[in-house]
């Protein structure tokens, strides 16, 4: 694959077991392991995404790159970015890894023109497609970088020009069709700066307006070129404005109801987004389930301490279970998966800790797969759920939801004494030892 940028990982990485003491092998992760009669990469689907792991250079608000990245070159040079295509399947058949994301703008340079841009993705998605056929890994979504640019500082589908929204329009078919040549199963939408930094110059309503119209073009092409991926939204509730207009899952999937898109779109959620948004990670995937609008996975995490989005790799097995519960029991992720959208510390100089952070983030999420399995095949969770809501089942709760009785019924059967409600304890306490208890049993099976 011509020249070696990773030559401290000279063979791919390798399972060794939980008692390995090699850093650099997989202690849990098996990619055809069955769980729940499925293989963990199934269930998975893990990828590797371009931007943080390769098209950053460690550099922050406050300070330049400090990361050890030969393949950056200059903002338009075709050469490096060749290379730094070559360093990301290099760095992917090494790992292992069976999927991979990026943004048009990760790997081609922007030129000085969108003609200039469009060739440039062209010709290096031609790089991208020979390399998947030599390494087998495949694209799990595309997506268009549309708030990088001086022209979105406005934002992009929402700003006040329609000539910025022509531009993003032009964007993203472009790289639509991208995907799709490349076999991507799905397609992402990110509103990076779709959304106001004071409302003293912002129209709410015509903004909503313009977003539900560039949303309806996406699926209108998507239609026309006979794109069979999904299209999935990622919600983040403010950063970089003060607040995005898909602000969670929720505000996302009612956006989508009352603007007739409702079914077009999934989610691409973000465990860091979520906690950002005031929510678990565990809530927004639940919902998303709950409403079938569950579609991919970015895997990352949050500091408690720091109060923005640090995307750090995903390292606590207990923050995983209880999302990976929800998906797997609700027939896993489809076509998406699990994207590590997670980018290294900038005191982690070295090329290799890359692969550190990657085989840390697949034992993490191999050993929330098992537990999160234990508790599907032990029953208890849900069980205690059915009992919990068991009343509903019965004539009075079926009355109610039927539409059998009014408030007047209601209100004469409780006067009656008819119904006397009686607590139940929720046992909350008892249900999170059963979770803890799926963990160590996990633990004792990898």
């Amino acid at each position: 694959m011509g020249e070696a940028f990773f030559t401290g990982v000279t063979e791919p990485i390798r399972y060794g077991g939980p008692d390995s003491t090699d850093p650099l092998e997989f202690k849990v992760w098996q990619p055809e392991r069955l769980v729940l009669g499925k293989p963990m990469v199934e269930w998975l689907r893990p990828g590797v995404c371009v931007w943080h792991s390769f098209s950053w250079d460690g550099r922050d608000m406050f300070g330049a790159g400090t990361l050890d990245r030969p393949w950056l070159g200059g903002a338009d040079d075709m050469a490096a970015s060749r290379e730094r295509l070559a360093a990301a399947f290099e760095f992917l058949a090494k790992l292992g890894a069976p999927y991979y994301c990026f943004h048009d703008r990760d790997v081609a340079p922007e030129g000085s023109s969108f003609a200039e841009f469009r060739a440039n993705l062209d010709a290096l998605a031609d790089e991208a497609a020979g390399y998947q056929e030599q390494t087998g890994v495949r694209l799990l979504w595309g997506t268009a970088n549309l708030f990088t640019d001086p022209r979105y500082q406005a934002g992009a589908a929402t700003n006040p020009d329609p000539e910025v929204f022509a531009y993003a329009a032009a964007q993203v078919k472009h790289m639509l069709e991208v995907t799709q040549r490349l076999g991507g199963t799905n397609y992402v939408l990110w509103g990076g700066r779709e959304g106001y930094d004071t409302l003293l110059n912002t129209d709410l309503r015509r903004e909503g307006e313009q977003l539900a119209r560039f949303l309806h073009l996406v699926v209108e092409h998507k239609a026309r070129i006979g794109f069979g991926g999904q299209l999935l939204i990622e919600p983040k509730p403010m950063e970089p404005t003060k607040h995005q207009y898909d602000y969670d899952a929720q505000s996302v999937h009612g956006f989508l109801a009352r603007h007739g898109l409702d079914g077009e779109y999934r989610l691409n959620i973000e465990a860091n987004h979520a906690t950002l948004a005031g929510h678990s990670f565990h809530h927004e995937v639940a919902y998303a389930a709950a409403n079938g609008m569950l579609g991919s996975i970015d895997a990352n995490r949050g500091d408690p301490q720091v109060g923005w989005d640090t995307d750090q790799f995903p390292n606590s097995v207990d923050d995983l279970v209880m999302p990976l519960y929800e998906i797997l029991r609700a027939g896993g992720l489809g076509q998406g998966g699990f994207n590590f959208d997670a980018k290294l510390r900038r005191q982690s100089t070295d090329r290799d800790d890359l692969f550190h952070a990657h085989v840390g983030a697949l034992d993490t999420l191999a050993m929330a797969l098992l537990a999160a399995a234990d508790l599907v095949e032990r029953g208890d969770l849900a069980a205690g759920v059915e009992a919990r809501y068991a009343g509903w089942g019965g004539e009075l709760g079926r009355s109610i939801l039927g539409g059998g009785l009014s408030l007047a019924d209601l209100e004469a059967r409780v006067a009656a004494g008819a119904i006397s409600p009686v607590r139940r304890s929720g046992g909350q306490e008892r249900l999170e030892n059963v979770v803890n208890r799926s963990v160590w049993s996990a633990a004792r099976k990898a």
